[in-house]
């Protein structure tokens, strides 16, 4: 017989104008892996917040084991064994791994710290559980995929037997996700039961046992995985059918932007090393390769954050120095950045703020920000492109992050820009999103912006690129036409073997 560990009664959660979570019930065995699947802005972290105390609901309950726990103190749900993986890491780049574990399991009044003691529980959860990771590494210096393990560890170390995961992927490479998965189904054979917040179908049928879909806020769904498919999951998310938009063959025009042996080094390393390529208007180039490999250094030289040490860019054939900021907005330049958190918007301000933040000029008049005229524009942004969540006087930081992404995509596509420079667009978002940004993308390249497409989905690159170029340590391969590649084919450019790339050119 089943053993219930949880049971969410009748919860419901407003936020002002916006019922985030509507008298939702949910129960969760021991030893089962159940997903929460819904779109951005569907309620799924605001009720896992609740679960753990992070936000007091208005009404409902929650019982662990039989018992209630009270709502609004992690310290409880903490106590009762519940542990969460946030999204964005809530962990101390400057710490070690250890330290970083210990961080609030001892109290100020200890004459001496239990470190030893710490150590030797911690090494035993990392071999139960596989999850192995230098205590005394600078959190700081470990890759995202390493620092998610340590979130975990933390959680674990303080005795969870409930994990809650916040789209444990939306940072990870595949290969990455298959690791934590592994690990997940490892973690429920041994008894602990666990929780994961996505948007991802695939990972979504493969890892869980049961799947709750949320739709505006409401519990609309309940499936055993081996029960559903794909095609039923997304349509119960979205409450329509979903397809995602088709390529059609198109003639580019001249070229936009070229790069010539472009190097960048940083901190004595090549991290970009004679990278070149040709992108023209009207047409997709899409980057791909693993993680780590130069995509972000890519992004940021040509997005005007980084100087490159070597090489030439040309604009409309034109020779350009090192771009800031303000020569690439000025330039016509659209840039969606890989980190939307850190590069893509601020928080604390406004949507209709961070919507005109880099177009003051035009949104100015006699040195003051024209309020009526931002605003106005971030309505068009979150009508346009179903940015849910706030009104356009709302705080960002109250977004999930999938409607920050698109609130960050509508502020460069609302004005089509002449080049679109495009890190991980729909990294974060719901397959209904991800259909709509899409769909967007391909509008652009058909009004005739030149599209640089830097992603690590491999099926997202062969549905919207016209050619495909790998990077691989800081170089970049020949490009290979889209029309001729599959999976495998980009699977071995990403490992470095270039041996059946020709390079495709496209005449200006």
């Amino acid at each position: 017989m089943s053993e219930k560990v949880l049971e969410l009664l009748g919860i419901s959660k407003r936020f002002g104008d916006n019922l985030a979570n509507d008298d939702i019930s949910l129960a969760l065995d021991k030893g089962e892996i159940v997903a929460l699947l819904g779109e951005n802005g569907a309620g799924k972290t605001t009720l896992m917040s609740i679960l753990f105390g992070h936000y007091v609901p208005d009404s409902g309950s929650i019982r662990i084991r039989g018992k209630d726990i009270p709502p609004g103190r992690p310290r409880a749900a903490i106590a009762a064994g519940v542990g969460m993986v946030h999204q964005h890491f809530a962990l101390a780049p400057n710490l070690t791994v250890l330290e970083n574990v210990m961080t609030g399991t001892e109290t100020l009044w200890n004459i001496r710290s239990q470190s030893a003691a710490a150590r030797r529980k911690l090494a035993g959860i990392a071999d139960r559980f596989g999850l192995k990771v230098d205590p005394d590494a600078r959190l700081g210096d470990l890759s995202v995929g390493e620092q998610q393990r340590v979130e975990i560890l933390k959680a674990l170390y303080n005795d969870a037997r409930i994990l809650i995961l916040d789209e444990p992927t939306a940072v990870l490479t595949n290969i990455e996700a298959e690791r934590l998965f592994s690990t997940l189904k490892e973690m429920a054979r041994q008894g602990l039961s666990l929780i994961f917040i996505s948007h991802k179908l695939d990972e979504v049928m493969a890892a869980a046992d049961r799947i709750v879909v949320l739709r505006g806020g409401r519990m609309v769904a309940e499936r055993r995985a081996v029960e559903t498919s794909k095609a039923e999951l997304a349509e119960l998310m979205v409450g329509r059918r979903v397809e995602r938009p088709v390529r059609k063959p198109s003639t580019p025009g001249p070229v936009a932007l070229e790069a010539r042996g472009l190097t960048v080094r940083i901190g004595g390393v090549d991290r970009l090393k004679e990278i070149g390529f040709t992108l023209c208007e009207g047409e997709v180039l899409g980057i791909i390769g693993v993680s780590g490999n130069g995509q972000a250094p890519l992004a940021q030289l040509l997005s005007g954050t980084l100087a490159r040490t070597g090489g030439d860019l040309l604009l409309y054939g034109e020779p350009v120095g090192n771009l800031g900021v303000n020569d690439v907005i000025a330039a016509g330049i659209g840039r969606i950045p890989e980190d939307r958190n850190r590069e893509g918007a601020i928080g604390d301000m406004a949507i209709w703020e961070n919507a005109v933040l880099e177009r003051l000029p035009e949104y100015s008049r006699n040195g003051l920000v024209d309020r009526k005229a931002g605003m106005a524009f971030a309505a068009e942004i979150i009508q346009e492109f179903d940015v849910r969540g706030g009104a356009a006087a709302s705080r960002t930081r109250l977004l999930s992050g999938g409607n920050m992404q698109k609130l960050i995509l509508g502020r460069n596509l609302q004005r089509r820009p002449r080049i679109l420079i495009a890190a991980q667009p729909a990294r974060g978002l719901d397959e209904g999103a991800v259909a709509a940004v899409h769909a967007r993308i391909l509008d652009a390249r058909r009004a005739g912006t030149a599209v640089l497409l830097i992603s690590e989905d491999l099926d997202e690159v062969i549905s919207l690129a016209d050619r495909i170029q790998a990077i691989v340590g800081g170089r970049l391969s020949p490009s290979v036409d889209a029309a001729e590649a599959n999976a495998r084919r980009l699977g071995l450019m990403m490992a470095g073997d270039w041996s059946h790339t020709a390079e495709t050119r496209h005449a200006p």
